[in-house]
């Protein structure tokens, strides 16, 4: 099963309203991890389940949310509150606070995915508008097969980056 990852459109709908026509029927999921800019309402954000950024106003969204998918119990927040530009740490409190096996965060704008020591699959998937560290606008694809994660990292044009993309075994 496929999970859409994306962070840090910043106002920009295109690439979501995209990445929804393109997912949205082969997903069980798809999460935007912050600093969309739009309001709730937007069309662009409809069935992305998201989390508050940094540079997000409205109301009515929350700083972080925790589900389940597939088995796994995913928490999703944006970073900013938890420091992330300087550490995982805090992340990881909260990861097993809540019981999370998969955290999925933004704020940084940098790709990358790492299986902590402590069981915890992080993922960032970069932004889809500004990117850092890279030249290419990224998202993820998380395949989901028994205790198997495929985290796929792809360009705003579907080109999947190998390099980035690493599959990890969860316990």
């Amino acid at each position: 099963m496929k999970i859409l990852v994306v962070s840090d459109s910043h106002g920009q709908t295109k690439d979501l309203l995209m990445l929804k026509e393109k997912y949205e029927n082969e997903t069980v999921a798809m999460f935007h991890c912050g600093d969309s800019e739009l309001n709730s309402n937007d069309p662009a954000l409809k069935n992305f389940i998201y989390v508050k950024g940094n540079c997000d106003y409205g109301q009515d969204f929350v700083t972080e949310q925790v589900k389940d998918v597939a088995g796994f119990c995913f928490f999703i927040t944006h970073g900013h509150l938890y420091n992330i530009k300087m550490t995982l740490q805090n992340l990881s409190y909260k990861a097993e606070e809540v019981q999370a096996n998969i955290v999925l965060f933004g704020h940084s704008h940098s790709a990358g995915s790492m299986l902590g020591t402590d069981g915890v699959l992080y993922i960032n998937p970069g932004s889809i508008l500004l990117p850092r560290g890279r030249v290419e606008k990224t998202y993820v694809i998380l395949e989901i097969e028994g205790k198997q994660v495929k985290v796929n990292f792809y360009d705003h044009e579907h080109n999947l980056l190998k390099k980035l993309s690493t599959t990890y075994q969860m316990s």
